[in-house]
């Protein structure tokens, strides 16, 4: 029996690391599977590569560097926000590399307006940031905007998160790059082949949840929201997600077991 392998895919100026213990959640409710976490060109260890501007170049990256890893597909996708359109974009063009998606917290064109994508509410504090922030501001504010859990402070996380952009700055050029890439990306009409499962926080602060509603119910998706978190789920409720993707698996989690009950479908 062949080892699935889970492709984990971050958003606009996120690593890696920003995944925290989500990695290791995972790989408990899915016993066996290869979790792997690659880093988008201008993020994390390539932080010094011209991110790119349009996502379908992004997946032949993705494509090409997993393969000089000499990790085959069939891939499946566990991808937030930006991450989220990278793996409707790869499924869409490449259908046989792909089992399964999970898209979490993402919008996409046509079927969510613009304020909706990015809160318009964020605008003045976004444009201010850009202008004049510094490093600390940058990650308070994202981890404001993204955390509901955390959405108060945590002096360790952001200490942490800091760290990070210390040691691999995302410079600002990239960042508008990859704002770009999302801004500009255009989803397909119709639901790629794949079983394909959407997730969404309902206290979303960054992107309307209902965003994730409206792609499930054009593609006919299954849908799940948390009544409760926010934009970066696997931070807010990263043991609720993973389980709630071995089920729709139908795999026999390590603990199986109601971890919250602040969720909704919707189909």
């Amino acid at each position: 029996m062949t080892t699935p392998t889970w492709i984990l895919l971050r958003g606009l100026m996120r690593e890696q690391r920003h995944w925290g213990s989500f990695p290791a959640t995972l790989a408990r409710a899915l016993p066996g599977a290869r979790i792997v976490t690659p880093d988008l060109p201008g993020n994390g260890t390539r932080h010094d590569e011209d991110s790119a501007t349009r996502v379908a170049v992004m997946v032949e990256d993705f494509r090409q560097h997993l393969l000089a890893r000499g990790i085959p597909a069939p891939y499946h996708l566990l991808a937030l926000s930006l991450g989220g359109m990278v793996a409707v974009e790869w499924a869409s063009r490449y259908p046989q590399e792909i089992a399964r998606c999970v898209l979490v917290n993402t919008s996409m064109r046509p079927y969510s307006p613009f304020y909706r994508r990015l809160r318009w509410q964020n605008y003045g504090a976004l444009l201010r940031q850009l202008l004049a922030g510094d490093a600390r501001s940058q990650e308070a504010l994202i981890l404001r905007l993204t955390s509901r859990r955390h959405a108060h402070g945590n002096p360790a996380l952001l200490a942490e998160w800091l760290s990070y952009q210390q040691e691999y700055p995302v410079n600002r050029c990239n960042a508008l790059r990859q704002l770009l890439s999302a801004a500009r990306y255009r989803a397909p009409a119709s639901r790629p082949a794949m079983p394909v499962l959407v997730m969404a926080g309902a206290q979303d602060q960054l992107v309307d949840h209902r965003c994730s509603q409206r792609l499930a119910r054009a593609w006919q998706a299954d849908c799940l929201i948390h009544g409760d978190a926010g934009h970066d789920l696997p931070l807010d409720e990263g043991e609720w997600l993973a389980q709630s993707v071995a089920r729709w698996l139908g795999v026999a989690a390590a603990d199986d077991k109601q971890i919250n009950t602040t969720q909704s479908i919707c189909r």
